[in-house]
C-alpha cells in the first residue's frame, strides 16, 4: 500500500488460486483507497463486503476499484469468482483503524 495524498491511498493486489496477496490491508479510517488488481492464473473476482467493491480480476489485466472507508472495523473481501476446489478459502480482510 502506498499513500497518494491525505487520506488517499492505492493497494496493489494479486489474485492466485486459492489467495490475495496482500491478505490484510490496515488503513485509517476516512481514506480512499484504489485497489489495482491482477491475476496470476485463472479468473477471479473481489468483493469487500460493506461497500460497492465487487469487480472481476482476469489474468493479463488490471482492474482497478476504488472505495472510502469511514467507519472503523473489519471488512472481509472475498474471491467471488469459483476458482477451483480452493475457492472458500480465498479471502482476507480490510483493517479499519
Amino acid at each position: 500500500m502506498r499513500e497518494l495524498a491525505p487520506d488517499r491511498y492505492e493497494v496493489a493486489m494479486v489474485a492466485s488460486v486459492f489467495q490475495f496477496t496482500p491478505n490484510e490491508i490496515r488503513v485509517p479510517a476516512g481514506a480512499r483507497v484504489t485497489f489495482s488488481l491482477t491475476s496470476r492464473d485463472v479468473i477471479h473476482g473481489l468483493k469487500i463486503e460493506g461497500t460497492p467493491v465487487n469487480v472481476m480480476v482476469i489474468p493479463g489485466q488490471i482492474s482497478e476499484v476504488s472505495a472510502t472507508f469511514d467507519e472503523p472495523g473489519e471488512y472481509l473481501f472475498v474471491c467471488h469468482e469459483y476458482c477451483g476446489a480452493g475457492h472458500h478459502v480465498m479471502y482476507g480482510k480490510v483493517i479499519v483503524e
